[in-house]
Order: structure tokens, then sequence, then C-alpha cells
């Protein structure tokens, strides 16, 4: 019986678009006024002194802005990047430029489960900082309070079984009792290598191949989730 819910974000309970289309533009476009205005907070210097150390050489903070960017054209998920792209959307959800966003059909479903007992994760590639946000200011208020953890890269690449065995021995529940939600058939793989159930949001205008559609039991949206007994 499945008695906890492990979600993906992007594409799964929020949209694509506010990602790629909304958050991503936002952080690029203050990037370089954060970090000069931020570069002497202990954080930001964290992460700044980390960029150099990936770069294989001290970087100045014009240097680290530029490899940023970099980083951001060519999409890696790096953690240092995902860690300051996180701290800009903070600032911009505090000062109301920012507002999450969330399928109506997700919240709907997630607040059922919660009130079901199920208890709910969240697993993204986003750090944990930038998934509570955007549920901490989504234009359904606060749902911060519907999930119990939230997990991100550090423990390990999402297409890697060894990511999702991680993840349950964190939650401390058997592995079959866990359903892992996510639009990337590649993810569910590995979910389901590690014992994991799985099911393949495959919201309207996103396509996979039918190959690995098939490997994965289907939904178009929240509602249609069938939580294996």
């Amino acid at each position: 019986m499945i008695r906890t819910i492990l979600t993906d974000i992007e594409g799964t309970t929020s949209s694509l678009s506010f990602v790629k289309d909304v958050l991503f533009p936002y952080a690029r476009k203050h990037l370089a006024e954060f970090v000069h205005t931020h570069a002497h907070e202990p954080a930001v210097r964290h992460e700044l002194d980390e960029i150099s150390r990936l770069a294989g050489r001290a970087l100045s903070d014009d240097e680290a802005i530029a490899q940023l960017t970099a980083w951001i054209d060519e999409d890696r998920k790096l953690t240092p990047l995902k860690s300051l792209q996180g701290m800009i959307w903070e600032a911009g959800y505090r000062r109301g430029e920012l507002k999450g966003h969330v399928h109506e059909d997700a919240v709907r479903n997630l607040r059922r489960w919660k009130s079901d007992g199920l208890a709910l994760y969240v697993f993204s590639s986003g750090s944990v900082l930038a998934q509570k946000l955007l549920f901490g200011y989504s234009a359904f208020g606060d749902l911060t309070p519907l999930f119990s953890g939230y997990f991100d890269t550090l423990v390990g690449p999402k297409r890697e079984p060894a990511a999702y065995q991680a993840i349950v021995h964190a939650i401390g529940r058997p592995a079959d009792e866990i359903l892992f939600l996510s639009d990337i058939p590649e993810e569910l793989d590995a979910a389901r290598a590690a014992g994991l159930h799985t099911c393949l949001l495959n919201r309207p205008g996103e396509t996979h191949s039918a190959a690995a559609a098939a490997n994965h039991p289907r939904a178009r949206h929240f509602d249609e989730i069938v939580l294996p007994s």
C-alpha cells in the first residue's frame, strides 16, 4: 500500500513554462546585481568559492558571474548555480515580483492525500530553497505545510537509482510504499530500479517516446493518478 508520495516539480506539479520562461530569465536578469550586492555575505561567498573550485582557478566576482551565465546557457544543474538562483528568487518572491505556479489539480490532490494520512515529499533538480519558495509563495497560498521534506540533487542525480535509494533511507519507509511522480521517463526508470512505484505525468503539450512512456503508468493530470494497492 502506498503511504508516501514523492513528487517532481517542473512539468509535474508546476508548468514547464513557469521555470523556463519566468524563473530562469528572472535569475539571469538579476544575477550580476545580486552578486555585486551580496558577495560579502558568507552564504553567497561560499557559493562563489565553489564556482572557483569547479572552474579550477580563483575567479573574480565578474568572472564568476560570466561562468554562471555560461552554465545557465548550457542548462547545467550545478549546486552553486542552483543555490544562487534560489537566493535571487527568494528576493523576488519576497518583493512580490514572483508568484509560484502550481497546477490546481496538483494542489487539490496533494491536499486530499495529506488529509488521508499520506506523507508528501518533493524531489527536484532545483535547490531545496527554490522548492520551498515555489510552494511557499504559490498562487494558492503557502503550501509548504503539506510536505514532510524536500530533496534536491545533493542526494544524487535524478536519473540514477542511488538517489532514490538515499531518499528511501531518509524517509524511513519501504521503497514499495512510495510512489514517485515525474514527467521524465528516465527519472522514473531510476526510481523503479530502486524499488519505488512510479507514474508518468504526461500533461497536454508534452511528448515522450512511446517506448519510454510505456514502461510506467501514465496520467494526464493528478486527477487520473491511481495509487497502487
